[in-house]
């Protein structure tokens, strides 16, 4: 057995209806469409939920919230993070740039330090904010966080 002679297996493989090819067929007339109406006709297309004429489900729930147009999103970095920065790549100064290498960061992303796990090391810390944990176990360490 080659590529030359694949072949589908058995009964796999069924031919299309050919639908609307005149009355000998078993499938003119209508076509399988029923009679007259738009569903019937060329171009027919469903509005986006529509429910056969029933109250669609998104005019049924009603609208609530809002979104925040000044809404500023962080992207959130540990201190367990930064101290595995400290153990293996030897670093004292943690700023967006060694994040961006990292891949902890990209280059549009506003960073904020997160105080999750614990750090030994003492970092110097640039970043766009900080919860009061973790500048407090920076500082701790005799660290300094550094706000941009």
């Amino acid at each position: 057995m080659d590529l030359s002679n694949l072949k589908p297996a058995e009964g796999s493989v069924k031919n299309k209806k050919r639908i609307g090819r005149g009355q000998g067929s078993g499938r003119g007339g209508t076509s399988t469409k029923g009679h007259k109406g738009a569903q019937s006709r060329s171009g027919y297309k469903r509005k986006i939920g529509f429910e056969g004429g029933q109250m669609p489900l998104f005019r049924r729930v009603p609208k609530f919230g809002f979104k925040n147009i000044n809404r500023k999103e962080y992207r959130g970095v540990n201190l367990s993070v930064l101290q595995e920065l400290a153990d293996n790549k030897k670093v004292t100064q943690i700023n967006k740039e060694i994040l961006i290498e990292n891949g902890l960061a990209s280059k549009n992303d506003l960073i904020k330090i997160l105080g999750n796990g614990e750090l030994k090391a003492k970092l110097e810390v640039t970043a766009n904010g900080f919860t009061k944990t973790a500048q407090a176990a920076i500082e701790a360490q005799g660290g300094t966080a550094t706000k941009i």
